[in-house]
């Protein structure tokens, strides 16, 4: 059974009391017209992705790098502030009482205990999905936040795109009716399984920090580069992808953690070389409560693979009058043939329908700059810690029902 239990009443507790964030005295000094100096912690390929978006964003410095690998670090200092200090213990980083926020995008074992240190040292925090590494992890990040109220905002970067706002704001006008179901994907086509040289040269790399609280073993250059595919480091497709679009199913939807998940996986293209599935399905279980069915349960269903791309990234909501269509770049309200109502669509992003990414909306950008805005009008994110807690913990919970197969039972 799931240690995790986020009740309602929880989680309405929380959020009250993050709202009522107090500015820290770090952020005090950034106010609309000042610069905020931002630290960097994790400068791997992810990070250096975002830190291009970052430097869009007005009225910021990347004044503070830190890794466990130098070529990260000497890649991310031709993004950041001229002279960023580079670091290889985070802590030093957080120490730094120039810094005012921090980026966090290392390996998932490190984001709990990361983000829980940067906002005991006064830093507001953007960290990057999912939250958490392991289900217990939940109780303690969320204890954090009540303790130190920063702003934390979770790289969920699907709250800040214009479409999918304006296709939420469908779904709560009763456009769809009834919605009993949720089906999501994120399919790939990739390469990525394959062994071979990593370029790594351990001379350079901090194994043994890099590790962290994952159990002690010898250095593997793959596991290094890949590190999302080992249960040490990550938790495979669920965590990884799958993630973001239940976050959006719960934020559209207003649900909290599914009651029951069913999960099957299996290699195609990774036998022998991941330990998580290169391919899996799972249907996750809700109860919606509501004055005049408290027992009415939706169906949430994900596929991912990485042997096929077809459908690509999506979502798709398919309610009693309408389903509703969201991917990254568009979405699309398509009537059921007997009621009268009509379609709706907006497209952003324009070519193939499910890419992972499309230039416009600039995902990335949005969700930074919404950040920043929070930091400096001392508001909620758009995907605040309770969301990236309990959106991990879907996650989690397929993962434990593939694991153990069997029918894992949650709290939700």
């Amino acid at each position: 059974m799931s240690k995790l239990n986020v009740s309602r009443r929880r989680f309405l507790t929380t959020t009250a009391a993050a709202s009522a964030l107090a500015l820290p005295a770090s952020a005090k000094a950034a106010g609309a017209n000042e610069r905020l100096n931002i630290g960097l912690i994790g400068t791997g390929g992810r990070c250096r992705h975002l830190m291009q978006a970052l430097a869009k964003v007005p009225n910021t410095r990347m004044m503070a790098l830190c890794d466990v690998y130098e070529p990260h670090l000497q890649q991310a200092q031709k993004l950041a502030a001229p002279n960023a200090a580079t670091y290889r213990d985070y802590h030093e980083l957080l120490r730094n009482k120039d810094v005012h926020a921090v980026l966090i995008a290392s390996p998932d074992h490190w984001h709990v205990p990361m983000t829980i240190d940067a906002m005991a040292a006064g830093k507001d925090v953007y960290v990057e999905k999912p939250l958490t590494h392991k289900m217990e992890e939940g109780r303690r990040i969320l204890d954090a936040q009540a303790k130190h109220r920063k702003i934390v905002q979770i790289g969920t970067q699907q709250r800040s795109m214009p479409h999918i706002i304006r296709a939420r704001e469908l779904v709560a006008a009763g456009r769809l009716g009834t919605v009993h179901k949720v089906h999501l994907t994120w399919n790939r086509n990739s390469d990525r399984v394959r062994r071979g040289p990593q370029n790594v040269d351990p001379k350079r790399l901090d194994w043994k920090r890099f590790l962290g609280n994952a159990p002690e073993q010898p250095f593997d250059d793959y596991r290094f580069r890949n590190w999302r595919w080992f249960w040490d480091f990550g938790n495979g497709i669920l965590t990884d992808l799958m993630v973001h679009w239940i976050d959006v199913a719960h934020w559209i939807l207003n649900l909290q953690t599914p009651v029951r998940a069913v999960s099957m996986g299996g290699f195609n293209t990774a036998m022998g070389v991941w330990q998580t599935p290169d391919t899996i399905q799972t249907l996750l279980t809700y109860r919606k409560n509501e004055r005049d069915d408290p027992n009415r349960e939706i169906q949430v269903y994900f596929e991912g693979t990485f042997c096929n791309a077809y459908r690509g990234a999506m979502i798709t909501f398919m309610g009693s009058e309408a389903t509703l269509y969201i991917d990254r770049g568009r979405f699309e309200l398509i009537p059921e043939p007997r009621f009268k109502q009509k379609p709706e669509e907006m497209i952003l992003g324009t070519g193939t329908r499910g890419r992972d990414f499309y230039e416009r909306p600039d995902g990335e950008l949005l969700h930074l700059q919404n950040w920043v805005d929070a930091i400096r009008n001392n508001r909620q994110p758009s995907a605040p810690i309770e969301a990236g807690v309990t959106a991990a913990a879907a996650a989690h919970l397929g993962n434990e029902a593939y694991r153990q197969n069997r029918v894992a039972v949650g709290k939700g």
